[in-house]
């Protein structure tokens, strides 16, 4: 074994560490000496958005001591910001396994550092820990979460004083300071329980009363109140809010999926909790095909992405992709809120440079601004603030499943975005449309955008590095065509510049750095690469578009479009 591995196992194995995770080590030492190795080769990383990785022992994995530390530095930073200031932070988890040890182990070290921690009674959506920062004058929150990854994962996602995860400056100053922690004995780890309160219905309720204020056309639910609803929580969070908010709305008839209604870290019907997925969602799929329902919703296990079902064209239930999702929501508020007469002239939506392009043909043909930030919530999130008294933000979104609408929750939100999608199944009912026959309709007026997305997942010790040399290698020897057409754009958000390939012109992009390049070809194709900030992968975005004339070319225009994916996917060895 390396010998700076085994330096860390030994520390481990000398330190003050409880004897079961001691054992742990000896046994696996014994047993499976690759796996040890893993499990210790570097520190799990506190990234910008904070932990995730496998459960289990040692450095690089999520345990109460990778936590513990975290916390530790994280308190840090804010006695620091605050030196004058009581501070004060809420902590939520979800359905995971470990995730109510995480959060009373975070509650623990943050109140044992003099912080006055608000622990919400159980699991909770993510969306609800954003409001409750907010509403309860906090500086700071954490959830336990990984998201929708596979069930061994667990993380750890820090936020901010306005309901954000972390941005610059205090995102590095936070990475910083956990980086500073150098050993379990640097840890607060007990000493302040009567820092902590326990909270629950009281903020359920203020949460409730403000997703219900964002309903746009009540008149529309009341008179198509019996919609048929499909819901799955996936075994996660939603289910504490989900059904509520639905009733309050004034929904009557919402059938949730049985197989998947209790809160379950082990997920036993699903072998990833991603509402992305038509595996994952088969079940819902099913119950809303016998049903004959109106829509199928699904939330993931800390409910911040949404996923919907429908009947297409051919009265078959699809599955709509994050795009389209988005396409819908944004033109239901933007054409809703004109039609109600409540729409602003300085209204704004904000999506993410990875998005369909569909989106500012939307904003234009209602005359609202369109902002393109980085890929993630927390920079939709820095938007707002930025444009904060000037503009009226409406909505945001992204292709990954996430809406977020409204101001008061500052992170992706799908108990909100569940209660709007159906709102707008309601309201294109009442006009005699599916929202499958609404999206055709869009794509005939805005033009057709079809998406995709691959994911090519590189694990263990070199899987990181294979990644980075990945990117590097297209950010070296970018391709002069793709597909057989030239690229005339070369947008690199690493380096904040833009070039044609052709002129050599260059120009600034003014967004913060991130490992991210952009291909756009003469053709108007759009190729997005991007390395996971979260998990062990570098995904890759297309985008291609042409004009549909009637809803009847529906068919024959989306197989051209996917034929055309599928050769820029080909040209570029993807597959």
């Amino acid at each position: 074994m390396d010998s700076a591995i085994q330096q860390k196992v030994d520390q481990w194995l000398a330190g003050d560490f409880d004897q079961q995770t001691k054992d742990a080590i000896v046994k696996m030492r014994d047993e499976n000496p690759a796996e040890l190795a893993d499990s210790f080769y570097q520190n799990l990383e506190f990234g910008t958005g904070g932990l995730r990785g496998i459960m289990g022992v040692g450095t690089n994995r999520m345990n109460k001591y990778t936590v513990g530390m975290a916390t530790q530095g994280y308190a840090n930073y804010l006695k620091d910001v605050y030196p004058n200031d009581e501070v004060k932070v809420a902590i939520a988890h979800d359905s995971r396994n470990n995730s109510r040890f995480f959060a009373e182990t975070t509650a623990n070290v943050f109140g044992a550092n003099g912080i006055k921690v608000f622990l919400f009674d159980s699991l909770r959506p993510t969306p609800e820990l954003s409001f409750a920062i907010r509403q309860l004058g906090c500086q700071g929150g954490v959830v336990c979460t990984a998201s929708h990854n596979p069930k061994e994962y667990n993380g750890y996602k820090a936020y901010w004083n306005d309901g954000s995860q972390l941005v610059p400056p205090h995102d590095k100053n936070v990475v910083k300071e956990v980086e500073k922690i150098a050993s379990v004995d640097d840890v607060k780890w007990n000493g302040g329980e009567a820092n902590i309160t326990i909270i629950g219905k009281d903020i359920d309720e203020k949460y409730i009363e403000m997703v219900k204020g964002l309903s746009v056309y009540p008149e529309m639910i009341e008179r198509q109140k019996d919609l048929k609803i499909v819901y799955t929580p996936i075994h996660g969070s939603g289910i504490m809010l989900v059904p509520q908010v639905l009733e309050r709305f004034g929904f009557t008839n919402v059938h949730i999926v049985e197989e998947q209604k209790t809160p379950d870290g082990n997920f036993p019907t699903v072998a990833y909790p991603n509402p992305e997925e038509k595996a994952t969602m088969s079940i819902g799929l099913e119950k809303a095909k016998q049903l004959d329902a109106d829509i199928l919703l699904g939330t993931d296990p800390d409910a911040d992405r949404v996923g919907i079902g429908v009947k297409d064209n051919h009265g078959e239930w699809v599955l709509m992709n994050g795009n389209q999702t988005a396409v819908l929501a944004f033109n239901y508020l933007l054409e809703a809120r004109k039609e109600k007469g409540i729409a602003q002239p300085n209204d704004m939506i904000i999506t993410t440079i990875v998005t369909t392009g569909m989106a500012d043909d939307l904003a234009k043909g209602n005359d609202v601004a369109c902002y393109r930030v980085l890929t993630g919530f927390k920079w939709i999130a820095e938007m707002i603030r930025v444009k904060e008294g000037k503009e009226n933000y409406v909505i945001g979104g992204e292709e990954s499943f996430g809406l977020m609408i409204g101001d008061k929750v500052r992170d992706k939100d799908a108990v909100s975005a569940v209660a709007l999608l159906c709102e707008m199944a309601a309201y294109e009912k009442d006009k005699g449309k599916t929202l499958f026959e609404k999206l055709v309709e869009l794509y005939v007026k805005y033009g057709f955008y079809k998406e995709d997305l691959i994911s090519i997942t590189k694990k263990g010790m070199d899987g990181q590095q294979q990644i980075a040399a990945m990117i590097q290698e297209y950010r070296n020897n970018p391709p002069k065509e793709i597909a057989g057409s030239k690229v005339a754009q070369l947008l690199d958000y690493d380096t904040s510049k833009g070039i044609n390939p052709h002129t050599g012109e260059e120009w600034a992009i003014n967004l913060p750095k991130s490992n991210v390049l952009q291909f756009i070809t003469e053709d108007g194709s759009l190729i997005s690469a991007r390395p996971s900030g979260t998990e062990p992968k570098i995904k890759f975005y297309f985008s291609v578009k042409e004009n549909l004339e009637s809803a009847d070319r529906f068919d024959e225009v989306n197989k051209k479009l996917a034929a055309k994916i599928d050769g820029i996917i080909a040209s570029m060895n993807l597959k």
